[in-house]
């Protein structure tokens, strides 16, 4: 198996025939229903708390983030130790999602109606990553969602929720069919952009490559920004240690 493939494709009666689903706010809306709003306000609120991605290679910071893992068990999600994000085989040691985001009932009610709508099996599914992501761009900066360009993640299943987007223009999410290793070859197969907030891809990591066209301020700000909750689901004895990209192109 090659460093950049995620592990076996799904077979089976139970695949989905599509390998994404993309669904609007209702659908996290609801499962939000149970959660006192104050606690939904300061789950949101949090993104204005994340400090900058140290790792990018950027004059000046425009990706900001927090992450964690956890073990899903049932209805409960136990949080695992804090460990560095290896991404082409190099570890990267995030900043960790504050305690009240990871043990708040925001983020267990989102993990679990995500992890109820994957595009195909969920059997053995049972671990987690979660990443917060703010990018941010300004006339003079654009904000690169993917600076890695059409790759995968590595993982099982990828859901990209979108928390709050101002004063942007672009980041249109585009899904491509596995092609020839070349950009011109890697079919587009869903392109969208996430414009409300709760609205959501759920990919299957193993069948499609993504990627996010840059952002823009939108016309006449001077500044806008894009928050995102991105979560990885993938098996615990998994090849899970890292999101191995595939590049096909750059952005």
């Amino acid at each position: 198996m090659s460093p950049s493939s995620p592990g076996p494709l799904p077979s089976g009666p139970f695949v989905s025939p599509s390998p994404f689903v993309h669904f609007g706010p209702g659908t996290l809306g609801a499962a939000l229903r149970v959660v006192p709003a104050g606690e939904v306000a300061a789950f949101r609120a949090s993104w204005d708390d994340l400090p900058p991605d140290t790792h990018l290679d950027a004059d000046r910071p425009y990706r900001f983030r927090r992450y964690g893992s956890f073990r899903v068990h049932g209805r409960r999600l136990e949080r695992l130790p804090h460990a560095a994000f290896f991404q082409h085989g190099t570890g990267r040691l995030f900043a960790p999602l504050t305690g009240s985001v990871a043990e708040g009932a925001v983020l267990r009610a989102l993990v679990l109606a995500l992890r109820e709508r994957l595009p195909g099996p969920g059997e053995g599914i049972d671990t987690c990553g979660v990443h917060q992501i703010r990018v941010t761009a300004t006339a003079d900066t654009e904000g690169h969602p993917a600076p890695e360009g059409v790759h995968r993640d590595g993982h099982a299943y990828v859901a990209q929720v979108l928390i709050h987007r101002q004063d942007v223009r672009g980041a249109e999410s585009r899904l491509h069919a596995p092609g020839d290793g070349v950009a011109d070859g890697a079919r587009v197969l869903h392109r969208t952009t996430l414009s409300a907030p709760l609205e959501t891809i759920i990919l299957d990591d193993r069948r499609v490559l993504h990627d996010v066209s840059p952002l823009r301020p939108a016309p006449g700000a001077a500044r806008g920004s894009r928050d995102m909750l991105l979560v990885d689901f993938f098996p615990a004895a998994g090849p899970h240690s890292g999101d191995s990209f595939t590049p096909i192109t750059r952005t």
